[in-house]
């Protein structure tokens, strides 16, 4: 035969000999999910007598970087044992071509031996001989053992490639009561881990490449049967999907080529066309269930507000990585506070129709409201009163040295228990309740009556509470909802009075309350977080006079809202002959600021297109790079004189569905079919007659947008991760899943890569600097998140 053939076949058998596959096996649940678990196989403990074997398999296909890993699982399961000649006793052995007992299961009396042993076990390498393993095991039994007077567990851990059959030896140790945990290492087969456990297979199987996840299969599983328990409440087993992963090599026809093959005849050669083939890996994917303990996290109660993500820290602490706006306070709490000049008395039912319970929740939402609002320097001062039968002034306004000794002199109000007479305290918080808060030489302050209750009042409240109000005091009422009626009569408006339902819901009432004391007629959202930014038509089919009404026009709504970076954010963009930033939302922190830059609004004239502009509001400015808060509601307000809006209609849906609500305010004789479809689904369109006519619209502007401001809303919307990273909610929060080369909590930070320093110096500037975070810092401090 010519040499060319004899190539040919060689080149044929030595393709047929790829490997067919590699499986692998990984639980698809989140960091938090994960975490609880790792936490929770901490919290177990294993104290009922039992006789456990770990059977560690320590052939050359397992190798020796795997078989640490085993030890390392069978060290950490020992963490959980109480160890003992009358509790839990363990045993180690070791096999590859033969079996060889590392240390019988009475050889160590305590847990520290044991891991000790264990450690110091050496991979001896050879054939994986499992099934002979096992075969040793049926003949003498467990070494060291109670001979099956209490449980027996044989934990094999295996890459599943035996070289003998192991189906009909582990058959029969578990016909003799022995339980069989089937771990697998590096790529296991898992039909051979199958027949090696015991059922149900799901809590059997375990992977010892996740050590904290395997240690939790086994213990959940031995929790079950009442042979560990768990040291912490609320903590239950649970089903969590499973994958298993199995990475095949396939063969696919590639083609043909002519080839020669002999025939019988031995001096003839046949031509043909011979096929060849090449060989691609598959990733084939089968879901499974695995059952894991886990405990409840201290990130479960959600205690990061304003789109803060919650960190554990371990079992019962954690901490908040918060926006920029919310970074200087506790669990990401707006910074509140009263910056207006007034004098406010909390007035306490202490009686017996609110409870005790009742009181001392409206004491601690007094303690909270000193705490999150008063400094040393604002110009507002509080008092404390409380009441059943007769008024007592506890602490007269402003008469406290700072805000812990107002805190400390709260915790001696007493809880009477008597009638409720609110009528009664009403007079006489008005006559005398603010006598000591008169300045001499000054304009009274303006002044405020709080009253806390939920007890229905035993005397009359409507003319005391007229009395109150005719002497131009302001009343705000706080109460259950059974009261709202009464509180309601009490100050005159619904406007006027909150009610709760628990003891968070009170607390949440705080900014709402510091945006009561300091709004002043035809308020805005005072106390709603919001990014808004107006757009505004500059072209020429407005013109520049025009154009002076929509700026005086926005500078009047803009004094309707509470502008900084806690609260209100607002930025301006106008369009015409091109699009202008005029300032984004992280721009101006004030709103005497605001005010200045939205009169320095150029008119740009022109030919404008507003499809353009919104285009470049969804890409430029409502991004969390340019300053929009995740967390916080987002409205857009777009003054067009109706020209220009063909192109709209796509761009402001883009908009919508990204989170940011849109209202169109027409002006003049505008398209109103085209503004109809611009205004979307909702219809939020606004059409007025003329430029000069914008102020008698203002109100129905602003409510629009204080309705907007209390939607609900979604934190990846517009989605805050950088870099074309991606947003995950999860648990009322979110993370971002990050693209190649980028990490951090946004994907903010470029990951460094090179090896040597060198390397690393002399790419210093495109790859090597860390930028600093725009979007959280941990407690006010500003810089790389979580540091």
């Amino acid at each position: 035969m010519p040499r060319v053939l004899l190539l040919g076949a060689v080149c044929i058998f030595l393709f047929a000999r790829v490997p067919p596959a590699h499986p692998l096996q990984e639980m698809h649940v989140s960091r938090e999910t994960v975490g609880k678990i790792s936490a929770a196989s901490k919290m177990m403990r294993c104290s009922a007598a039992m006789d456990i074997l770990f059977l560690l398999d320590g052939s050359h296909s397992v190798g020796k970087a795997s078989f640490e890993r085993s030890k390392r699982f069978a060290i950490t399961v020992c963490d959980a044992l109480d160890i003992s000649p009358e509790r839990v006793r363990v045993g180690a052995m070791q096999f590859g071509s033969a079996p060889h007992l590392e240390f019988p299961l009475d050889a160590f009396p305590t847990r520290q031996e044991v891991k000790a042993e264990v450690k110091r076990m050496i991979f001896k390498g050879g054939r994986t001989e499992t099934g002979l393993a096992l075969k040793h095991l049926l003949h003498g039994g467990f070494p060291g053992g109670r001979n099956g007077s209490v449980p027996q567990l044989l934990v094999i851990v295996t890459d599943g490639k035996s070289q003998g059959h192991v189906a009909s030896p582990a058959k029969q140790l578990k016909e003799r009561g022995v339980t069989v945990f089937a771990v697998g290492v590096r790529f296991p087969r898992w039909e051979e881990l199958h027949a090696l456990a015991s059922e149900p297979w799901e809590q059997h199987v375990l992977l010892a490449e996740q050590v904290e996840d395997a240690t939790n299969g086994l213990l959940s599983t031995l929790a079950s049967s009442a042979l560990c328990t768990i040291h912490a409440p609320d903590c239950q087993v649970e089903a969590h999907p499973c994958e298993r992963r199995t990475l095949e090599t396939v063969r696919e026809l590639a083609g043909s080529a002519p080839c020669w093959r002999g025939s019988r005849r031995t001096d003839a050669v046949l031509a043909a066309r011979c096929p060849f083939y090449s060989w691609k890996r598959v990733l084939l994917s089968h879901p499974a269930t695995c059952y894991r303990t886990t405990c409840p996290g201290p990130c479960d109660a959600r205690p990061c507000q304003n789109g803060g993500t919650c960190v554990p820290e371990g079992l019962d602490r954690y901490h908040c990585l918060c926006p920029l706006a919310f970074g200087g306070e506790a669990n990401c709490a707006p910074k509140l506070s009263l910056e207006c000049r007034i004098d406010v008395l909390f007035l306490l039912d202490s009686s017996a129709g609110t409870t005790l319970e009742g009181f001392l929740r409206a004491k601690a939402f007094v303690k909270r409201f000193a705490q999150a609002l008063l400094s040393e320097d604002s110009p507002a001062r509080v008092g404390v009163a409380w009441y059943s039968r007769e008024l007592v002034v506890a602490v007269p306004i402003g008469e406290y040295q700072d805000v812990p000794d107002l805190v400390r002199s709260l915790d001696h109000v007493p809880f009477s228990a008597g009638p409720t007479l609110t009528g009664s305290a009403l007079q006489q918080a008005t006559e005398r309740g603010f006598g000591s808060a008169i300045r001499a030489g000054q304009d009274w302050p303006r002044r405020v009556l709080v009253l806390l209750t939920e007890s229905h009042s035993q005397d009359e409240v409507a003319g005391p509470a007229r009395r109150a109000r005719a002497r131009e005091l302001l009343v705000l009422g706080v109460g259950s909802e059974a009261v709202r009626a009464e509180l309601e009569e009490i100050t005159g408006s619904p406007k006027h009075t909150m009610v709760y339902t628990d003891s968070q819901d009170l607390f949440n009432q705080i900014p709402e309350l510091q945006g009561k004391l300091c709004s002043r007629p035809r308020p805005g959202c005072q106390a709603q977080s919001l990014d808004l930014v107006f757009l505004l038509d500059a072209s020429s089919s407005v013109g520049p006079e025009n154009f002076a009404h929509m700026q005086s026009f926005l500078r009047s709504c803009a004094l309707r809202f509470d502008v900084n970076p806690d609260v209100t954010q607002v930025g301006l963009v106008v369009y015409g002959s091109r699009v202008q930033v005029t300032f984004g939302l992280d721009t101006h922190p004030t709103r005497a600021a605001v005010l200045r830059a939205m009169s320095q609004a150029p008119y740009l004239g022109g030919v404008g297109s507003a499809g353009t502009a919104l285009l470049h509001v969804h890409d430029q400015v409502m991004t969390v790079r340019r300053g929009a808060r995740p967390g916080v509601p987002k409205a857009l307000v777009m003054l067009t004189g109706g020209r220009g809006v063909e192109d709209a209609t796509v761009p402001a849906q883009k908009l919508r569905d990204n989170g940011v609500s849109v209202l169109v305010v027409g002006v003049g004789p505008v398209l109103r079919d085209a503004l109809r479809r611009l205004a979307g689904p909702r219809d939020s369109l606004i059409h007025v007659a003329a430029y000069a006519d914008l102020q008698y619209h203002q109100d129905t502007v602003i409510e629009w947008i204080c309705g907007e401001a209390r939607r609900p809303v979604n934190l990846c919307k517009p989605s805050p991760c950088m870099n074309e990273g991606t947003c995950v909610l999860q648990n009322g929060s979110y993370r971002c899943e990050c693209r190649g080369g980028w990490e951090g909590p946004h994907c903010e930070n470029r990951v460094l890569r090179g090896d040597a320093p060198q390397a690393l110096a002399s790419h210093q500037e495109p790859t090597g600097r860390q930028l600093p975070n725009p979007l959280l810092q941990p407690h006010g401090r500003l810089g790389h998140p979580g540091r």
